[in-house]
């Protein structure tokens, strides 16, 4: 019997192949399949983001499987770095990201509102309202802000479950924290100072209690992952306004590194994305974002990234309605809406770095 099969019907059932695996998503809108076949064509996407490549390598890895024909270009960087080189991209008219997802709320949102496309993802029922911006800019994770600690040297009844007591066990022993108090460094790092305006307009009393947790002396960093490695050497004994995706996934690994989570107030990140006017992958963005907003990307993100889901229908508790359940009113999402652009006004920043320098005694 002969093997050989005409080129036409090869090429037919390859087709019927594709469009079986890359069919738009139930409930979607009937036209999509000419954004997918579209984004086919385009081949590719390229991602600016903050999240790490470890974290973001099983998202990246099922997009690519839901659409075979569309390649990932992930480039991990930090927030002052992406939003550098995202400006100076734009300015110059050379290539970028069709796709920008930063932890860094505040500066994703200022580029967002120079440089996003409008974009109604089908998902975005499905969102909480506060997560979406104009259509254009959308929160896509609910990631507690956690305090970190060393198990071997801090005894279970002296970790702190909110603010006040952490600032009051450092400032009770001073000699036994000096400068083993680790914290983002607001002036390099644009994710940390977002948080700390935010504890700032979560708390009255957050300078007077910032001016107490520094009085052993702060150690600040620019990365999550050097102030979890201090902390679990024992460098460091305690640090705060920690990511708690990145700290629960180390967590599991690491039998020195403990989590508090606290119970006066728990600041809510969600990374910030958006596609790009001036995206060249236009559609193929468009897919990645619906992606990562969709139930498959959410549940990627939630139990295989460590990174919690803010949609509320995902199995497992790693999502807005497991997390609620643990904290309930504590809870505090940081809204993607004009709010997190105030302090992004040179002078209010400047004098906030300034107040805040004070406090810490840098």
């Amino acid at each position: 019997m002969s093997n050989t099969f005409p080129l036409s019907l090869i090429a037919a059932t390859v087709f019927v192949s594709m469009s079986a695996v890359a069919a738009p998503p139930q409930g979607y809108p009937s036209d999509y399949q000419s954004v997918i076949d579209a984004a086919t064509k385009e081949g590719k996407v390229v991602v600016y983001s903050t999240t790490d490549i470890k974290a973001a390598g099983p998202l990246v890895k099922g997009f690519e499987a839901t659409y075979p024909g569309i390649k990932v270009e992930y480039n991990d960087m930090n927030s002052t770095e992406l939003y550098n080189r995202f400006i100076s991209e734009q300015a110059s008219g050379g290539t970028s990201g069709d796709v920008v997802w930063s932890s860094s709320m505040d500066t994703g949102l200022k580029l967002a509102t120079d440089y996003a496309q409008e974009y109604k993802s089908p998902e975005q029922a499905q969102l909480p309202t506060w997560a979406v911006w104009n259509n254009k800019a959308y929160g896509t994770t609910y990631e507690p802000v956690v305090f970190i600690y060393n198990k071997r040297m801090i005894p279970a009844g002296d970790v702190p479950d909110s603010h006040a007591a952490l600032a009051k066990l450092i400032a009770s022993q001073t000699d036994k924290f000096k400068s083993k108090v680790t914290t983002y460094d607001i002036e390099k790092s644009g994710l940390g100072f977002m948080l700390s305006v935010q504890d700032a307009k979560a708390d009255p009393n957050y300078f007077k209690t910032l001016a107490d947790v520094a009085k052993g002396g702060l150690a600040v960093q620019s990365s999550t992952g050097t102030m979890m490695e201090r902390v679990s050497s024992g460098e460091n004994l305690i640090g705060f306004n920690i990511l708690g995706s990145y700290a629960e996934a180390r967590a599991k690994t690491d039998p020195s590194l403990g989590i508090a989570y606290p119970k006066d107030y728990t600041l809510v990140l969600s990374r910030v994305s958006f596609i790009s006017q001036q995206a060249q992958h236009s559609d193929a963005a468009k897919l990645w974002l619906d992606y990562v907003l969709s139930e498959k990307g959410q549940s990627i993100l939630a139990n295989q990234a460590d990174i919690p889901s803010l949609r509320n229908d995902i199995e497992g508790k790693n999502d807005i309605d497991g997390l609620t359940k643990m904290l309930g009113n504590a809870l505090k999402p940081i809204p993607v809406d004009e709010s997190l652009l105030e302090y992004l006004q040179p002078k209010k920043r400047l004098d906030y770095i300034k107040q805040w320098r004070t406090a810490a005694g840098k």
